[in-house]
C-alpha cells in the first residue's frame, strides 16, 4: 500500500492505493511514508483537486474495496450512483439495498467507508434532509455538499 498526505479545503487527507486502485482516504492525513512516484496516485491526488476546484464531478480512479460485509458494499455501491450536488437519506439507500428499516445500518456503512469523498458518504442525509452523521465532522460534509451544491447551480445557469 502507497500512502500520500494532500492538503485540502477540509484539512489534509491521508490517501492510499494498492495495486488495484484508491483502497482508503482519511480526514486528517496518515503517519506513513509517503510515496510520490506511483502513476495512480498522482491520479487520485489530481482528480481530488480538480474535486475540490469545482472541476471535477464524477471521479474515475480505480477504486479497490477488499472489506466490508455485502451489505456494507450494496451501501457503498448505492451511495455511488447518487449524482454528483444530489442527497439521498439514509431510508432511501436501505430501502434501495433491500432493507426498508435498515437506515440506522446504513449510518454505520457510510461510517466504515473506507473511500469518503470519492465514495460520496457526505451525500447521504438524514429524514428530512437534516445535516446528521459523517465520520469526517458534520463541518466537513457541509462543505462538501455546499461545494456540490454550488458547482451544479453554477453548471446549471451557463
Amino acid at each position: 500500500m502507497h500512502w500520500l498526505v494532500v492538503d485540502s479545503p477540509i484539512d489534509e487527507l491521508g490517501v492510499a492505493i494498492d495495486d488495484v486502485g484508491v483502497c482508503g482516504v482519511r480526514f486528517g492525513g496518515v503517519d506513513a511514508p509517503a510515496t510520490t512516484d506511483e502513476p495512480m496516485l498522482k491520479t487520485a491526488v489530481e482528480e481530488l483537486a480538480a474535486y475540490f476546484a469545482g472541476e471535477l464531478m464524477e471521479f474515475s480512479v480505480p477504486l479497490s474495496v477488499r472489506r466490508g460485509s455485502e451489505f456494507e458494499r450494496a451501501v457503498w455501491r448505492e451511495m455511488s450512483r447518487i449524482p454528483y450536488g444530489e442527497m439521498r437519506t439514509y431510508g432511501e439507500i436501505a430501502a434501495a439495498v433491500g432493507d426498508p428499516g435498515g437506515a440506522r445500518a446504513v449510518g454505520v456503512a457510510c461510517n466504515r467507508n473506507p473511500i469518503p469523498v470519492i465514495v460520496p458518504c457526505h451525500r447521504i442525509v438524514g429524514a428530512g434532509g437534516k445535516l446528521v452523521g459523517f465520520g469526517g465532522g458534520l463541518h466537513r460534509k457541509r462543505y462538501l455538499l455546499e461545494l456540490e451544491a454550488r458547482v451544479a447551480l453554477e453548471r446549471a445557469w451557463q
